[in-house]
């Protein structure tokens, strides 16, 4: 299994799964659809799906352009209405904690913490690569996970540059207390790792990271020291070997 980023910010998120044989899996499709088609080889056949977790654009802009082009959209009802999409034969509505089959993927959406309409985080499981977490746009999750092997989670700001910033005039104030009720703190991420179990992971990718209100390096080495895990920082073009082992 890989791993390609295609984007992993507030100018627009996209991550590919792509296995051994060919079959991609998305999730989200907030940037260029340009960008998506030569990251595809300007082959959508592969694609069994596209997995999108709520409807804010930098995550979901190019939803009616992959409905368009024949990729198949899972999301919640409350992602769908606000996209206005809810009737397309091509989006499939997904309940939190019910397991869905995409393609040789399994998923199993769960609930997150967002200024959003019905928001999901997603564990998907793919003989490859095992089970993955993927969360994004919460400022903290109500679950613990068993038998992760990768993971994809926020790791968005660190609260004394956030307050830096907003006493520097850099933040306006409504910016700043909304960061703090929608996004995943680097405290929260490494609290969300330190309660669940990571024995079997492989990679921990911390992605979603704020340009101004966050420090790559730091939060890298810093996740790292907490869980002795191998830990990259999303960034655009990034490929990565997304397996269930190193080996």
């Amino acid at each position: 299994m890989k791993l390609q980023i295609l984007g992993s910010s507030s100018k627009g998120n996209c991550y590919i799964f792509r296995a051994s044989a060919g079959e991609v899996l998305m999730v989200e499709c907030g940037v260029s659809f340009n960008d998506i088609k030569k990251a595809l080889n300007f082959d959508i056949s592969k694609v069994v799906g596209c997995l999108i977790s709520h409807e804010h654009q930098d995550h979901a802009k190019q939803a009616g352009k992959c409905l368009e082009a024949g990729i198949d959209c899972w999301m919640s009802d409350g992602t769908a209405a606000q996209l206005g999409i809810t009737n397309d034969r091509r989006v499939y509505l997904m309940q939190e904690l019910h397991p869905y089959k995409i393609g040789s993927f399994g998923v199993l959406p769960f609930k997150t913490e967002h200024d959003a309409r019905e928001p999901f985080g997603f564990l998907i499981h793919h003989p490859e690569m095992g089970t993955a977490l993927f969360a994004t746009d919460t400022y903290f999750l109500g679950y613990t996970f068993q038998g992760l092997n990768n993971i994809l989670i926020e790791c968005n700001y660190r609260k004394d540059i956030l307050e830096a910033n907003e006493r520097a005039g850099k933040l306006p104030e409504r910016v700043w207390k909304r960061t703090l009720r929608s996004h995943c703190s680097f405290d929260t991420c490494k609290a969300i790792m330190e309660a669940n179990d990571l024995t079997a992971v492989n990679n921990i990718v911390l992605i979603h990271l704020s340009d101004g209100n966050s420090n790559a390096m730091e939060f890298r080495d810093g996740i790292a020291e907490a869980t002795g895990k191998t830990v990259h920082i999303a960034e655009p073009g990034m490929t990565i070997p997304f397996d269930k082992t190193p080996f």
